[in-house]
């Protein structure tokens, strides 16, 4: 293995990319050794760990390659990079130079190349004139033949609302990537959404005050978010692989709107789009699989030939408007002929036709143990009585629920005595959740119908509670499982229900599971993330929760594990 070239190697820097409006930081790419001097080779003592203030992280790693980033405070520096396969680097594998740029807010994102399977490599940054340098990092390239791996499954991250000890978790955990389902930041303003009496003492207002909306609001947002301490061992700690959900832009986000963007007053959305997904591209890059559009972030990763991950765009890309059930209320009710008409509309679609053609194509053809979906929102059906629906929120819908729970068992036992109008009540439902892919059911039929056999894993976030589904097609067939994981820090069922109280929730997640068929599990309020462990025979889930994001002194427990064969 060469530790040193002596031919310098200019980067091969990809042009930046115009595509569809969308516009993202390039990747520099290094396939050996880039310059003469090292790290290594400079008296380290005379360097301080300074400047690098957000940290350094690594991303979407394979059996060849990864993606290092960071960083520094200024631009115009010449940052020298290295990586070994020791701690000590006493042995350097690669190692290059590479100047700051304000035009990408000084952020460095090199993708090596070629490297060796099943590598755990170490890696750091110096800036010699300012006698600066980094921590050293962890990250791996993936075995070509796995019989294991361990994912952490985490998203919905607000800086606002508590500490993000769930990264502190991770980051200690034994778990080989860390899999970021989206919301890694919230765009509302300081006070906002997730910050409470309860919080407030923690000093995690956001930065900058106002919701964010320009380029330069999103950079410092994510640089106020890769200040923290606990996110900034996880990316030091554990490679990431990352997709965007619609608080990276702003909240239910779809391809040309946003509930939380106002043009009259807020201007072009998508010149807030473009602004987003720019400094997205600076400090979450990701490998561009598609030479022809390097803007799509939908790709796959091999993980031993063991895990199809594949990485969704399940928000952007084609997603139409999301359907609001409160449109459907008349006089006289809920006009559910109409939300079906409308759920069902043939040209209706989640993932839009070229990556929805590309998924069915990646399922037909691959040939792993597991394909799972790597994406944003719940996929399983969670229709729940209409009685519920309108209840919600009525100071009697604790005895509504209890009486609807309480028909649903009978009928589970084979009451005779039960009345037409009761069955009914529990009987007559619809999705509660129409951001998700109920909101969607044309696209995930199409995609279960496309298993012919086969089975997927679905990860999930978004909800920021804990779920665990069966998969199942219109005719009954079993497709798979879902896998959704709580949030690091975002608010769930409680925050809406208006209670922490262990006994109500208790009821309310035991209700659920009840009414809700395919619904296994289900937490209303811990914050946390799941385990999932893939063998060539099962995946095991485990959902981790920490006890507390009010103060750093934390304890993790397992909440609930599940296996799936």
């Amino acid at each position: 293995m060469s530790t040193k070239n002596t031919t310098r190697r200019k980067f091969i820097q990809r042009t930046l990319l115009a595509s569809g409006g969308i516009i993202l930081a390039p990747n520099f790419i290094s396939c050996k050794n880039d310059d003469d001097l090292t790290v290594s080779e400079l008296d380290t003592t005379q360097l301080t760990i300074k400047n690098f203030n957000q940290g350094i992280a690594s991303f979407d790693p394979s059996s060849s390659s990864v993606l290092l980033w960071t960083r520094y405070a200024s631009a115009n520096s010449e940052i020298i990079w290295e990586v070994a396969t020791e701690a000590s680097f006493s042995s350097v594998l690669r190692s290059g130079k590479i100047t700051t740029e304000a035009s990408r807010d000084n952020t460095l994102a090199i993708e090596l190349t070629e490297l060796e399977e099943n590598l755990k490599l170490y890696y750091r940054f110096a800036n010699v004139t300012e006698n600066a340098i980094s921590v050293v990092g962890e990250t791996i390239t993936l075995p070509k033949e796995a019989s294991s791996v361990k994912l952490a499954v985490c998203s919905c991250s607000n800086y606002q609302a508590g500490l993000f000890n769930a990264y502190d978790a991770m980051a200690n955990s034994d778990a080989d990537v860390i899999v970021h389902l989206g919301d890694y930041f919230y765009e509302y303003g300081a006070g906002g959404y997730g910050a409470t009496v309860e919080n407030a003492s923690l000093n995690r207002q956001h930065e900058p005050a106002n919701e964010i909306i320009t380029l330069e609001d999103y950079r410092i947002r994510y640089k106020q978010y890769r200040s923290d301490a606990d996110l900034q061992l996880a990316h030091q700690k554990k490679p990431f692989i990352c997709i965007w959900d619609d608080h990276e832009i702003a909240n239910d986000t779809y391809k040309n709107g946003a509930e939380n963007h106002d043009e009259a007053t807020e201007g072009s959305f998508e010149v807030r789009k473009q602004n987003a997904l720019q400094a997205y591209s600076e400090y979450l890059p990701f490998s561009r699989q598609d030479k022809n559009n390097n803007s799509l972030i939908y790709r796959t990763i091999n993980i031993g030939n063991l895990v199809n991950m594949i990485m969704l765009d399940t928000r952007l890309i084609g997603r139409d408007k999301q359907l609001s059930i409160g449109n459907y209320f008349t006089a006289t009710g809920l006009d559910t002929v109409a939300l079906e008409q409308d759920l069902n509309e043939a040209s209706r679609s989640i993932l839009g036709t070229t990556q929805k053609d590309w998924l069915l194509s990646e399922l037909a053809s691959n040939t792993n143990p597991w394909q799972v979906l790597g994406q944003q929102v719940l996929m399983g059906q969670m229709e729940i009585p209409i009685a519920m629906l309108t209840a919600f929120g009525a100071d009697n819908f604790a005895e509504i629920l209890t009486e609807l729970v309480t028909i649903k068992v009978r009928m589970q036992n084979n009451d005779p005595s039960l009345t037409d109008a009761e069955k009914a009540s529990v009987l007559i439902t619809v999705p509660y959740n129409l951001d998700a892919w109920d909101g969607y059911p044309g696209d995930r039929e199409q995609i279960y119908q496309a298993l012919n056999g086969k089975k997927i894993i679905t990860l999930a976030g978004d909800t920021h509670n804990a779920w665990n589904n069966t998969l199942y097609a219109a005719d009954g067939t079993e497709v798979g499982m879902e896998l959704a994981t709580s949030s690091i820090s975002s608010p769930g069922f409680e925050t809406y229900l208006g209670t922490t109280d262990p006994a109500f929730l208790g009821g309310f997640e035991q209700a659920l599971t009840t009414l809700i068929d395919g619904l296994a599990y289900f937490d209303a309020s811990r914050r946390g993330y799941m385990m999932t462990t893939f063998t060539k025979t099962e995946v095991t889930s485990e959902w981790i929760y920490v006890d507390t994001i009010l103060s750093s002194s934390y304890e993790t427990s397992i909440g609930h594990t599940v296996t799936y064969s």
